[in-house]
C-alpha cells in the first residue's frame, strides 16, 4: 500500500506516453491532439452541467434540514473527474469520463466505505436520527432541523452588577 502512490505517479505517465505513441501511430499527430483537446472540452461541459445539478441538490437538502451527504460524495468524485479530464491523456480521460456516471461514482463510494469500515486504522461512527419532523397543531411541518423529541423551556437573561449580561470577559476591549 505504501508503494501505491509512487507507482501511480510513475506508472500513469508512462502508460499515457505509451498510449500517445500508439494512438498517434494509428491516427496521426493532429487527430491525436484534437482528440485530447476535444475530450477535455466535452468533459468540462458535462462536468459543469453535473456540478450545477449536484450543487442544486445540496442546497435543496440543506433547505429541507438534511445533511447533503450524497451531494458531497458526488461533488468529490466530480472534482476528481474534472482533474482527470483536464489532465492530458487517454487513460485519465477514460477514468474521468467513468466518474461522470452517477452509478459508477456510488459504486466506488460504497466500495471505499466498506474498505474503510474493515480497516483498523479508521473508525466510522454513524448516528441514526429516528422520528419525524416536529408538527404544528395544524399538522404542517414546523421547519425543525433534525429529528427527535421537542423540549420546551424558558430562558431568563441574568445581568451582573455592572449591567452587562453574561460572564465577564478578561478582554481589555470590554469594560
Amino acid at each position: 500500500m505504501r508503494f501505491l502512490l509512487p507507482l501511480v505517479f510513475i506508472g500513469v505517465p508512462i502508460a499515457e506516453i505509451a498510449l500517445f505513441i500508439e494512438v498517434g501511430g494509428l491516427i496521426g499527430l493532429w487527430p491525436t491532439l484534437v482528440a485530447i483537446v476535444g475530450t477535455a472540452v466535452i468533459g468540462t461541459a458535462i462536468l459543469r452541467h453535473q456540478g450545477m445539478a449536484v450543487l442544486g441538490e445540496a442546497q435543496g437538502a440543506m433547505d429541507d434540514g438534511r445533511l447533503p451527504i450524497d451531494s458531497v460524495i458526488h461533488g468529490l468524485f466530480l472534482l476528481i473527474a474534472g482533474i482527470l479530464l483536464l489532465t492530458p491523456g487517454f487513460l485519465t480521460d477514460a477514468v474521468g469520463f467513468a466518474l461522470l456516471v452517477p452509478p459508477v461514482r456510488l459504486a466506488i463510494a460504497r466500495w471505499l466505505l466498506e474498505r474503510l469500515r474493515g480497516s483498523d486504522r479508521v473508525h466510522i461512527h454513524t448516528v441514526h436520527m429516528g422520528g419525524s419532523d416536529a408538527k404544528t397543531t395544524e399538522g404542517r411541518s414546523a421547519g425543525r432541523r433534525g429529528a427527535g423529541p421537542v423540549i420546551e423551556g424558558e430562558a431568563v437573561r441574568v445581568e451582573d452588577d455592572d449591567g452587562m449580561a453574561g460572564p465577564k470577559s478578561p478582554s481589555p476591549w470590554r469594560p
